[in-house]
């Protein structure tokens, strides 16, 4: 029966709007992928999408003899059928092989291209929503409520983050190791060290999750050119820098060989016994606003690119490197005048390592990102005034070496 509730969350999970839609478990970088960028290629989508069937994507330079409906035919047959670019300059190959090298055949797919990147760019978020429910707790509603309580009543703001700090410590307790021994060191120093490795018990789900999710991000914004090189050519993830030359040599916007605006169309037409060839020359309107829009994408994606990757690392680094954990639950409650002494300070970073640990940690990070410095401190000092009132914690408390006491489900319980 669980596993078909699980099965029916997840399914749910499809269905529901709200993984759409933006929200604010995760940050500007995320959303820059998973929102911005979706918007921005939807828009473009449906501009192509308009200038393809509301307006006249394609007129084609037929013989004078062509009637109405000839002439019809030829547009509709050269639109779907693709044409091929020789510059004016250069005369007609007259072997067909070598006319068909240089068919163009992207223009009319640009809006399913452009839908389908826009896809790519929100899977990772919808991996991301549908999974991290997994851990337990609601990321979106705990982030919402804080953010909330910025602007609110100061008691209603008071009463908000004594139930926040209520709920996660719960959370905490749920998930915590109610066994220390050799076994689960093993798995802790492995799972410090592999942070994709997903373990709720060791406090490593949503940091785990997250990073992985972060992994996809990069790599799609990577896969996007060489998707893009494969749709319209070999020369897409060089396109930026052919432009940014011409510019600067030429300092013109000349027309461009990637996205012609006259080319050619070869059809033949069948009259009793004798087959006709026709090659007339066609122009694509829709190609001015398609060169224009991929010369914009080029340039988003490396900086969506860039953003993202730095973005990736930084996060690695903060996973990795369990002193910046410390160093972040530490710098809130020194500004709050909470570490004055050796023993505060240890105190302190067994409240990083031993209680919040990796993922609640990471909670108040994506907190702090979507509020403000003052309200995850306060948020910070009441899960630590918790903390330090707990048995286990008290008992401990007298014992001054290093790391004394582990924080686990009986107080009496050392390493």
């Amino acid at each position: 029966m669980a596993e078909a509730s699980y099965a029916a969350t997840i399914l749910g999970s499809w269905a529901s709007y709200n993984k759409l839609v933006s929200s604010n478990d995760d940050d500007w970088v995320d959303r820059l992928n998973h929102l911005y960028t979706v918007i921005l290629l939807a828009i473009f989508a449906v501009f192509v999408t308009g200038g393809q069937y509301a307006g006249n994507p394609i007129e084609c330079w037929v013989p004078a003899h062509f009637t109405d409906a000839f002439r019809a035919y030829t547009k509709s047959y050269c639109w779907v059928k693709n044409t091929y670019y020789i510059p004016i300059d250069t005369p007609i190959p007259t072997v067909k092989g070598e006319r068909s090298q240089e068919e163009l055949t992207y223009y009319q797919w640009v809006p399913v291209i452009l839908l389908f990147m826009a896809f790519l760019f929100k899977f990772p978020a919808l991996i991301w929503r549908m999974l991290n429910g997994a851990s337990g707790i609601n990321m979106d509603k705990i982030v919402t409520m804080t953010a909330d309580t910025q602007y609110g009543d100061l008691k209603k703001r008071d009463d908000t983050l004594n139930h926040i700090t209520s709920y996660l410590d719960r959370w905490l307790n749920t998930h915590k190791q109610y066994r220390y021994n050799i076994m689960v060191r093993m798995r802790q120093k492995f799972y410090r060290y592999f942070c994709l490795c997903c373990a709720k018990r060791d406090g490593t789900f949503l940091t785990g999750l997250y990073i992985f999710v972060k992994l996809l991000y990069v790599t799609n914004v990577i896969v996007q050119f060489f998707l893009l090189n494969a749709f319209m050519g070999d020369w897409y993830h060089v396109y930026g820098f052919e432009v940014l030359e011409g510019l600067t040599t030429d300092r013109t916007w000349t027309d461009s060989a990637r996205f012609p605006k006259v080319t050619m169309c070869d059809f033949e037409i069948r009259q009793l016994a004798n087959i006709q060839t026709y090659t007339v020359q066609c122009v694509l309107p829709i190609n001015l606003f398609n060169e224009k829009i991929f010369i914009f994408l080029w340039f988003w994606f490396v900086f969506v690119a860039v953003c993202t990757s730095g973005n990736f690392l930084f996060w690695i680094w903060r996973a990795l490197v369990k002193n910046s954990q410390a160093a972040y639950i530490k710098k809130y409650l020194s500004i709050l005048d909470q570490v004055r002494t050796t023993e505060d300070k240890k105190l302190a970073r067994r409240f990083a390592e031993e209680y919040l640990r990796d993922d609640g940690v990471f909670i108040l990070r994506l907190i702090a990102r979507n509020t403000s410095d003052i309200l995850i401190g306060d948020l910070i000092l009441k899960m630590f005034n918790r903390f330090k009132d707990k048995p286990a914690i008290k008992a401990s408390r007298t014992n001054d070496e290093e790391g004394g006491y582990m924080y686990t489900s009986e107080p009496d319980m050392k390493k």
